[in-house]
């Protein structure tokens, strides 16, 4: 491998690496577990302005169970143990909501949505061919219980009344004296939930049990339970995602921070609990609760999570999205919710930044061109050659002049080997005698870093943004997912290949950079393969876009008198 290469490849490495260490955002405060969750849900107990977290083990003789106990911790007497809700009542009544963009199915006893259905979007998976519904595998999406003192009430016990109010539903109940409306948002996908509670007494909470896991609609199952994660925001905060794989099933894993929101997602849907849209009233709910439950070999299928609503003079006030992530209609709430797919892992800091202007991006094109996706990640990767062009130039000029002045470095290297102080001095000279300084060769290297991120960025964007799901381009089935014929990948790889032979052809002989020209094609083929098909497609019009470039260069190498190839090896 040759300088050029290798040093392009430690830049690399300690801005991908050293950004995240010194632009981390702030660490919760580990708390002791004598600040119980239970006091804080409840609100008999202040919340930590740092964001206190927690965990407290789970009896570990608890009865095995197929699906992990909510955790209860308004009524539990110690947050080591947390008391599993009451045995459900099987649902005897259900009543259909239709809203412009979904249609719930909310259920009696609970007052809760048991199932949203998106007839805009598509159910992916083999042999089906409806339309997308989030649900749980099991029982309603939420569970309402409300903590009045030292009772808590499972709303699942409790039989409700429905009738119609305006445009939404109001559920009633005589014992205890509840009423529970739901109204929809103009588009649809919002839904304002408000309530009240007779006679509750100061310090009542109404708990909201998010949903224990929901069920894949994805053409990879696999990969859409991998992604299954409990995310929530607190204000003055990072957004804070929890994936079901690192929660334990025998421990309690709490914060208790005001949070603005708290939702469960899956790959490309969302489950979010947030303030009312459009109010000033800061954060409402107080802490969140979770803990692990079944896993299927590498896989958590699912978990239990719990947070609370403080009970305003008996009343409580939220809004409930259920819909997709996509990120124009999560923007528009102005809460951070945007956010939620927190991808890329400790990468994550440098690359959000990258993925949200080149989402946005694409989105403008999209609207503007009235293109598919696939004909605007072409054009994308065409005009991000384009813009890179000059910097390309730049670098190209200076690798030739580079070459030209290395036969006179060598010599002066050679000549001063002993006297470093000498040496340095006429490198400098000569460095200055043709315009150049002994930072040339690194900012030669500038375009090479410059795509990194934007490739970095675009994976996570293929993979994981809703827009691209199930999208089809020529003979792709879906921009999300690799191509099943393998051409794009292979094209990429052998594009890939033609840029590096050109690049051999216009520099000077080097062993180990025709070895390296040959295995890095075949490696990046190799690791695309299973890439999304749009990553490959943009990564291909990349480099087929760079090839009149390349050819550039070589033919500025030859007017420059440079040796050919053959030459070099003979005279070395």
């Amino acid at each position: 491998m040759d300088r050029r290469t290798l040093l392009a490849l430690v830049l690399v490495a300690i801005v991908l690496v050293g950004t995240p260490l010194v632009f981390h955002g702030p660490r919760p405060v580990t708390r002791s577990v004598d600040s119980t969750l239970a006091d804080s849900v409840a609100g008999r107990g202040a919340a930590s302005p740092t964001g206190a977290t927690s965990s407290a083990r789970v009896d570990s003789a608890r009865p095995a169970a197929t699906a992990p106990a909510p955790i209860a911790p308004a009524a539990a007497a110690s947050p080591t143990a947390p008391a599993p809700l009451p045995t459900p009542v099987v649902a005897t009544d259900s009543t259909v909501l239709t809203t412009r963009a979904a249609t719930y199915t909310i259920v009696s006893p609970g007052a809760a949505p048991s199932r949203v259905t998106l007839p805009e979007y598509q159910d992916l998976r083999g042999g089906h061919n409806g339309p997308m519904v989030i649900a749980q595998p099991q029982g309603p999406l939420l569970h309402f219980r409300v903590a009045l003192g030292a009772d808590t009430i499972s709303l699942d016990t409790v039989a409700f009344t429905t009738k119609p109010a305006g445009s939404g539903l109001e559920l009633t109940s005589a014992s205890p004296a509840i009423a529970i409306r739901y109204e929809p948002s103009a588009d649809g996908y919002v839904m304002h939930i408000r309530g009240s509670v007779a006679n509750a007494p100061s310090g009542s909470s109404l708990l909201i049990e998010l949903p224990n896991a929901l069920r894949s609609s994805e053409a990879d199952t696999v990969d859409d339970l991998r992604h299954l994660a409990y995310v929530y925001h607190a204000p003055h905060r990072d957004v804070i995602s929890v994936p079901f794989s690192k929660l334990d099933s025998t421990a309690v894993r709490t914060d208790t921070s005001s949070l603005q929101w708290a939702s469960a997602r899956s790959k490309y849907w969302l489950v979010a609990l947030m303030k009312p849209v459009g109010t000033d009233t800061g954060a409402i709910f107080h802490g969140i609760a979770m803990r692990g439950g079944t896993r299927v070999g590498k896989i958590t299928r699912s978990a239990s999570a719990v947070t609370a609503e403080p009970l305003v003079n008996g009343t409580f006030a939220f809004d409930l999205y259920v819909g997709p992530q996509s990120f124009a209609r999560l923007l528009k709430f102005g809460n951070g919710l945007e956010n939620v797919d927190q991808y890329a892992g400790l990468l994550h800091p440098v690359v959000q930044p990258f993925a949200t202007i080149m989402l946005r991006v694409l989105l403008w094109m999209k609207g503007t061109l009235n293109l598919s996706y696939g004909w605007v990640l072409v054009i994308f990767g065409i005009g991000i050659r384009i813009l890179l062009w000059p910097l390309y130039q730049k670098s190209m000029h200076t690798s030739i002049q580079m070459q030209r002045l290395q036969p006179e470095l060598s010599e002066v290297q050679k000549k001063y080997k002993n006297e470093p102080d000498k040496q340095r001095e006429a490198l400098m000279k000569i460095y200055q005698a043709h315009g150049m300084s002994p930072l040339s060769p690194m900012l030669g290297c500038l375009p090479m870093l410059l795509p990194m991120p934007l490739l970095y960025a675009l994976y996570f964007v293929l993979q994981n943004t809703i827009e691209f799901r199930g999208v089809p381009f020529l003979w792709l089935p879906d921009l999300s997912l690799r191509d099943p014929y393998y051409i794009i990948p292979l094209v990429m790889g052998a594009s890939m290949f033609a840029l590096s032979w050109m690049g051999l052809r216009a520099g000077p002989s080097n062993p180990q950079a025709k070895m390296m020209s040959y295995m890095m094609p075949v490696l990046f083929t190799v690791m695309f393969l299973n890439f999304a098909s749009g990553l490959n497609l943009y990564y291909a019009v990349q480099n087929i876009a760079a090839l009149p470039q390349q050819w550039t260069l070589s033919r500025a190498r030859a007017k420059a008198g440079l040796p050919p190839p053959s030459l070099s090896a003979k005279q070395t």
